[in-house]
């Protein structure tokens, strides 16, 4: 009886609540004379304020709205037609809200693709008989070390860029060739704070390579939880692409080596605590809308439009 009870109470509840929430949505369409996508629209700047919220009105909406965070790039011109016709707002007299509407659902759209493309090089795992793994990887030792040539391609030099034996494929297992990009993307767009962070890497000693390998690993678990979008929303005008998710990690592993030298661990078994933390702060900051992290090159200094 006493479960029948709680129960019926929420079921009362929720009546109360959907018919409340919808006659407020309707008494301020009438007060405003917006719709709600509207409001969004007009009453929030351009990045994560609106997209965010967009994004949440959309999936709270009948399938047809829901079905717009999943369209192809090609077709959001199309939906956010058939969006503005369902609401009934005439594109003629409203054309700020479709060209807002518009650069908010490319934003949507593109970090889904995104995060597509990541888990895809994520699950490549690398092939040594690849010639084109295997020149990604020479790559990054020749603009890691130019001075030092490899001795051969299985060697134990790789340990002095941060490699835990003499071939370095088996590093990659966890994080495929995303792994391997990320590093080599460092190296070659910031190379003079990739090399820094790689000096300063044996004073106080850790492993240059796997800790990119596992600051990949942080980034890859932000972006697939959703947690990225508030700074890739704010960084990125139109749609989100790999080049912002590779700078995000140039940013991160910037950030976690003078996080690491503040926290000033004993050893390298601290790692994970250190780790962890550092987590928790980025995920932290993540949490303001406003939030975004700002890599240190000159290619990296997007701004978003005024839309």
């Amino acid at each position: 009886m006493k479960h029948f009870l709680s129960t019926l109470a929420q079921f009362f509840m929720f009546l109360y609540c959907k018919f409340l929430w919808r006659t407020l949505k309707f008494v301020t369409r009438k007060v405003t004379g917006r719709c709600e996508m509207q409001r969004i629209c007009y009453n929030n700047k351009p990045g994560a304020r609106r997209t965010l919220k967009i994004g949440r009105w959309m999936t709270l909406n009948p399938r047809l709205l829901q079905s717009a965070v999943n369209v192809h790039a090609d077709s959001v011109e199309k939906t956010i037609d058939v969006i503005m016709a369902l609401k009934k707002i005439n594109p003629d007299t409203n054309p700020q809200l479709a060209i807002s509407l518009q650069a908010s659902l490319y934003q949507i759209v593109g970090y889904r693709s995104l995060v597509v493309e990541v888990e895809k090089l994520r699950r490549e795992p690398y092939d040594c008989e690849n010639p084109d793994h295997e020149e990604m990887l020479l790559k990054l030792w020749r603009t890691l070390r130019p001075e030092s040539p490899l001795s051969g391609r299985i060697s134990k030099q790789w340990c002095d860029i941060g490699f835990q034996g003499s071939d370095p494929k088996t590093d990659f297992r966890g994080m495929g060739l995303l792994g391997l990009q990320t590093l080599l993307y460092f190296a070659e767009h910031d190379k003079a704070s990739a090399l820094q962070v790689l000096h300063d890497s044996l004073q106080p000693r850790y492993s240059f390579a796997i800790v990119g390998i596992n600051i990949t690993e942080l980034a890859y678990s932000l972006l697939v939880s959703g947690a990225l979008k508030t700074h890739l929303y704010n960084v990125a005008p139109e749609m989100p692409n790999l080049v912002h998710f590779q700078q995000t990690f140039c940013y991160l592993m910037q950030e976690f080596h003078r996080f690491w030298i503040e926290e000033d661990p004993c050893d390298i078994m601290e790692f994970n605590r250190v780790r962890e933390r550092f987590h928790k702060r980025v995920q932290r900051q993540l949490r303001n809308p406003d939030m975004a992290l700002c890599p240190h090159f000159p290619a990296s200094h997007l701004h978003l439009v005024n839309l």
